[in-house]
């Protein structure tokens, strides 16, 4: 399976592009922004996009959903639980001082247990609330790796002091959704260097109590 990771927008949010070798169909979670650059990838690998997925609706995450649902006619897919902040985008631009990004509707709600399908591959959606209220994570058994969002970090965890975050949930749905995970499961975050489970369990300081 093809797999590209693309940090995107001031931020540098991890946007992956998963594509089938076969059928040229992709995935992209988290198009931040940057679409231009999104597209020139799937062009080159003459992918089509079925499905555009969003970890959580924080605006470097999802801040380029528009511009490639319009661009690639693909549906959008996020947690309903995230939908206010989505409402306050232009809340969320004017605290990094940006401009406001076209906003698009959500065709389908992610739920926990839902999954996607790519080149006989399941793309198993773990809902995980903490960062945000409708944050989630994409759990692809057969790559063995997971889509964290904002979830999990190398050394770190996401941020919880931001509208819809919460503490506890946080550490909640890290020890019962992400800590069952293979310890060899490569961990792709939101921003920053790709880690694996076995490696968080050991080292991260913010999980020792689990």
């Amino acid at each position: 399976m093809i797999h590209e990771i693309l940090p995107v927008g001031a931020l540098q949010c991890n946007c992956s592009i998963f594509g089938d070798e076969t059928t040229r169909e992709a995935i992209v979670i988290d198009p931040g922004d940057d679409i231009a650059a999104i597209q020139a990838i799937l062009d080159r690998h003459a992918l089509k996009v079925t499905a555009i997925v969003i970890t959580h609706a924080h605006i470097d995450h999802i801040g380029g959903a528009a511009k490639l649902k319009k661009a690639t006619g693909a549906p959008v897919h996020m947690n309903r639980d995230d939908q206010l902040l989505y409402d306050h985008l232009d809340m969320q631009a004017g605290w990094l001082r940006m401009e406001t990004p076209e906003r698009t509707s959500i065709d389908t709600e992610a739920r926990d247990g839902d999954s996607l399908k790519l080149a006989g591959c399941d793309f198993h959606v773990l809902h995980t609330p903490g960062h945000t209220q409708g944050s989630l994570c994409l759990w692809i058994p057969t790559e063995k790796k997971l889509i964290a969002g904002d979830t999990l970090f190398r050394d770190s965890v996401g941020r919880t002091d931001l509208p819809g975050g919460n503490t506890r949930q946080l550490f909640s749905s890290i020890k019962d959704k992400l800590y069952p995970l293979p310890e060899e499961t490569v961990v792709i975050p939101g921003h920053g260097p790709e880690t694996t489970m076995g490696r968080e369990k050991e080292r991260n300081p913010f999980l020792r109590d689990l």
